[in-house]
């Protein structure tokens, strides 16, 4: 069989041709309904009004003879017209919106309830007034027929009984409760008056209560239909609270046992629910007599005859378990145990063939419900441990702990994320039990279980570092091997996905890894993975987080061959990229610099850099640098960096010149201005620099710190050829520790001078190296998220021990933070062999520094001159 050309079924003659039209204009009278339905000029006419009118004369105009769309407007308006005029709303508004209000449909209806509330909470009128106006209209609509629109005007009375004074509580509320809680009365109206009832017990005093409203509460709960059984029921915890524990005893009390005993399952839900609130108001007696037995009558009943006290049993379980704590025999305690450890495998037993009652494989629905038991099991999860104390938690939870980490439903394993941390701080010193739960969660599938476990994730990981029974620095040998490739490769999970808000919580938590492990594990396995991050992913926050991240690693590195490596590449590849979204991120990273680290460190290497952005090509990195400029300047001290000032005017000066884009010249102007209102800081502590220059010159030795640790590890491994176990060093930091500084009798000088012994200098030696040991473990404060404040006590008192106390210092901070040293066996702070854009403070004298100024200024003049940048 041959397949037909292509047009041999296709007629042209003028017939088929005449055909054709006739389709197409069939097709235009298909359209001509839709025309149809634009507004006529007589509509159009109706729906116009008078320009002229003001708000008050418009809103009554549309509320008398407007459409309904038009009288909603008005009355969604309603709060602006009573914040703008009052006294002409109650006059000439509010009248006509009572009247429209009997015949206005359900949106109109929904409508004024939200405006009346939000009138209420703006107090635009005072609380009398408003009684008087609105809280009647409030009463007519409250038992409307449509259950939508009473429930909300009843969540707007509920609100409204807040702020009303018990007088007009009584008169106009509680009174006409007698004849609507009536039996007589529509299931609506006695529904309306249970929750009534609730909200009014907090607001009399316990006679009024005890001779007004319990003989009401009484009768709404012995009513014939359930529904009121079940809302009244709801509202006996709040009454409860209101009338005191007496009479919940003698009235409360019984009403709910008889409820609890109800043939509707509803009412015996409510009663049951109602009893775990009121657990803390009965004394043990009452626990262990009455309340008990009827919880085990629970239990029982829930798996043989009715699974749906299930879902609430199971999401009560840890409130109950611990309200009941202290009356349980070891038999009964063991028997909710127990119960509480079949609920955590409700529906998993067929899944893994252990059906030995032959119970018929669940249904969909079942399934359903049979998770949402598990997922409430997760969430009590923490209560149980208190309930079998922590120190069981190996021999009596653990088993149940796996099971709910590996759970084949994502919100049970979700749940159990979100309690992690919790689990965590009650196991304390047991919390590495838990080691393997966290890695498996940091490599479950399902994102949503990843950022449940990111929210507490430095925390936690504190705690498995610091809380188990062994050293840290066991410790962290014991967790790393397992932990780094989990914690990329959630990481990598996350960025594969298009969840990139959980990509960005992730790489904002990870900041805390300094903390956690070694400066070489982050260099190796995460450092340059922000930095791949920085460069290649596409969504700006994303790239922003990994930008901080960043900038704290490189804060906490060990090792200054890194941090410069590290610091030319940012330079390199960002600052002078060719994209000029390259260049706006090294911007961004400037910004992360001076936010984290000394003034002295970002005039040294990103100073400059960033001033040769101001001659970039694309007119948005200009806007963005000019931005940053008032941040940069204030990174100066004077007199030690006036020739970098004197560049930052110079190239300001060239922007207000030869800027050609008004948008950037318009920011240049205001910069300016900005910039001339700065104040300049100076190198002496000043008093409205007091606190900035603190917090700076602790960043700065903190720095320091770093490279004297470096550099006495390097003596230490030549001396000895081979460093000690960690252990050792680790030991020796908690014997430094228990002093909390070291000795300021120790004797310092100067390296190299001849005041100090061979045996002293070792001392010095040894102690700086224990301190280098902790910097890793104590420079990170537990608040990951405001790193500025990381300098705690102990590096606090670790650098006054360093400088000594009367005697010559090793370092002087109070001067130049760059000075080198008069020895040439000791290193000069951030000096470096690699070619880096750098700038240096004042020397030790004027003369000196008058002419490293003058050689300085030259070859970075002839940078900036010949930068040149691709867009």
């Amino acid at each position: 069989m041959h397949p037909l050309p292509l047009f041999a079924e296709m007629d042209f003659s003028q017939n088929s041709l005449f055909g054709y039209i006739e389709d197409l204009q069939e097709l235009t009278i298909i359209e001509r309904p839709v025309r149809r339905s634009l507004k006529t000029p007589e509509e159009i006419e109706r729906l116009t009004v008078d320009e002229e009118l003001n708000d008050i004369e418009r809103a009554v105009y549309l509320l008398s003879s407007g459409q309904d769309v038009q009288g909603t407007s008005v009355v969604a308006n309603l709060p602006f017209l009573m914040r703008q005029n009052p006294a002409e709303t109650l006059r000439r508004v509010l009248p006509k919106v009572r009247e429209v209000l009997h015949v206005a449909g359900v949106e109109m209806q929904l409508t004024a309830a939200a405006s009346f509330l939000t009138i209420l909470q703006e107090e635009s009128v005072s609380i009398q007034n408003y009684s008087h106006s609105f809280l009647h209209i409030i009463l007519q609509h409250v038992e409307h027929r449509d259950t939508g629109v009473s429930n909300a005007w009843l969540e707007t009375l509920l609100s409204v009984i807040e702020s009303l004074p018990k007088e007009t509580l009584r008169h106009e509320i509680l009174n006409p409760l007698v004849s609507k809680a009536q039996l007589s009365q529509t299931l609506q109206s006695r529904l309306v008056s249970c929750k009534l009832l609730g909200k009014l017990a907090n607001k009399f005093e316990a006679h009024i209560i005890k001779r007004e409203i319990l003989p009401l509460v009484k009768s709404l709960c012995q009513d014939v239909e359930y529904e009121v059984r079940s809302c009244m029921c709801r509202q006996l915890d709040i009454i409860a609270h209101g009338i005191g524990t007496e009479l919940t005893k003698s009235v409360v009390l019984p009403e709910l046992i008889e409820l609890a005993r109800d043939e509707s399952s509803s009412v015996r839900l409510a009663a049951f629910e109602t009893l775990v609130n009121l657990l803390e108001m009965f004394d043990a007696d009452d626990r262990s007599q009455t309340i008990l037995p009827l919880v085990k009558s629970f239990c029982e009943k829930s798996f043989k005859t009715d699974e749906t006290i299930l879902l609430s049993l199971s999401l009560h379980l840890g409130k109950l378990c611990h309200g009941l704590y202290g009356i349980l025999t070891p038999d009964q305690h063991l028997r909710f145990l127990e119960f509480y450890k079949k609920l955590c495998t409700l529906g998993l037993q067929q899944e893994n063939g252990h059906n030995d009652n032959q119970i018929p494989p669940p249904n969909q629905e079942q399934e359903k419900r049979y998770a949402s038991v598990r997922k409430n099991c997760a969430y009590n999860f923490p209560a149980m441990i208190i309930f079998v104390d922590p120190k069981n938690f190996h021999m009596e939870l653990y088993s149940t702990f796996f099971c709910l980490c590996h759970d084949p439903e994502v919100p049970v394993r979700h749940t159990i994320a979100i309690c992690f941390y919790e689990v965590s701080k009650l196991l304390s010193t047991g919390v590495y039990l838990i080691y393997k739960e966290l890695i498996a969660l940091l490599q479950d599938e399902s994102l949503e279980v990843l950022d449940a476990l990111v929210d507490h994730l430095p925390e936690t990981l504190e705690l498995l570092t610091t809380g188990g029974e062994s050293s840290v620095q066991e410790n962290k040998l014991l967790a790393v091997p397992d932990l780094i490739p989990a914690l990329t490769a959630a990481e990598q999970r996350a960025a594969g996905s298009l969840k990139w808000r959980t990509h960005e919580k992730i790489l904002q938590k990870y900041a805390c890894l300094p903390h956690i492990i070694s400066s070489d594990q982050i260099y190796y396995r995460f450092l340059h993975r922000m930095f791949t991050i920085m460069m290649t992913n596409n969504v700006l926050p994303v790239q922003k987080a990994a930008s901080r991240t960043l900038c704290i690693f490189l804060r906490y590195n060990r090792k200054q061959e890194q941090r410069h490596e590290i610091i030319q590449k940012l330079i390199e590849q960002l600052g002078q990229g060719k994209s000029y979204w390259y260049r706006l991120r090294f911007l961004d990273t400037c910004e992360f610099i001076i936010e984290l680290f000394s003034k002295s460190f970002f005039c040294k290497y990103f100073f400059l850099p960033a001033l040769e952005l101001t001659h970039d090509p694309v007119a948005n990195v200009r806007m963005k640098l000019c931005y940053l400029l008032p941040k940069v300047k204030s990174t100066l001290k004077i007199p030690a960096d006036k020739h970098l000032l004197q560049q930052l005017e110079l190239c300001v000066r060239k922007l207000l010149c030869q800027e050609k884009d008004k948008d950037v010249l318009a920011i240049v102007k205001r910069t300016v201005l900005e910039l001339d209102r700065m104040e300049m800081s100076m190198d002496a502590f000043q008093k409205r620099f007091y606190e900035k220059d603190l917090l700076d010159q602790e960043k700065e030795r903190e720095e320091l710190l770093l490279l004297e640790m470096e550099q006495l590890e390097k003596e230490k491994q030549q001396n000895e050829g081979r460093p000690s176990s960690d252990k050792i060093f680790e030991k020796k930091r908690r014997d430094n520790k228990t002093t909390a500084v070291l000795p300021k009798t120790i004797p310092m000088s100067v390296a190299g001078s001849s005041s100090c012994t061979p045996s002293t200098s070792k001392e010095i030696k040894k102690s700086k190296l224990v301190r280098s040991q902790s910097f890793s473990s104590q420079a990170l404060h537990p608040k990951y998220g405001n790193l500025e404040k990381c300098t705690g006590k102990n590096s606090t008192t670790g650098y006054a021990s360093v400088s000594g106390i009367g005697k010559p210092s090793v370092l002087s901070y109070t001067d130049d933070s760059f000075r080198t040293r008069n020895s040439s066996g000791n290193i000069s702070p951030y000096s470096s062999n690699t070619s880096l854009p750098s700038t240096s403070r004042n020397m030790s004298n004027s003369v000196d520094q008058k002419n490293n100024g003058s050689k300085d200024a030259q070859p970075r003049k002839a940078t900036l001159k010949s930068r040149k940048s691709n867009p």
